[in-house]
């Protein structure tokens, strides 16, 4: 197989203005929490891995979330509410596997990804090793 794309979820981001839950839970841990379940049973799950991450340093834009791959752009997104953008980040994620050159246009992202992203970090160029 080869690598995998990431889904990377930031688990410590509040949304802003916000605070922990009674309970102490940090709406990134909902959003990771809540994805981690859809994951399970999702038929693209063997193509990517899902990530919690410490901190994401994006703070205030809390929550947020990235796609990453081998030879694709990596796409930082923020100020995520939890449940829709964990119900709608498998569909970004399908279709960020299947571009091959890993555009996720505006107009084609699931709703909870139209808006708030942060970063399109273009592709790492791996130069064959001499030897």
């Amino acid at each position: 197989m080869s690598e995998p794309h990431v889904i990377h979820v930031c688990t410590t981001c509040n949304r802003s203005g916000t605070v922990a839950e009674r309970d102490g839970t940090r709406a990134g841990s909902r959003l990771f929490d809540d994805l981690s379940g859809r994951f399970a049973s999702w038929a693209g799950r063997d193509q990517f891995e899902l990530r919690g991450v410490a901190c994401m340093s994006a703070c205030n834009r809390a929550c947020t979330m990235a796609f990453s791959a081998p030879g694709k752009p990596t796409y930082l997104f923020g100020d995520l509410d939890p449940l829709p953008a964990a119900a709608d980040a498998l569909d970004c994620a399908a279709l960020y596997l299947t571009t091959p050159d890993g555009t996720l246009a505006r107009g084609v992202r699931p709703e909870a990804f139209r808006r708030g992203i942060l970063a399109r970090i273009p592709a790492l160029l791996l130069l064959p090793v001499e030897g």
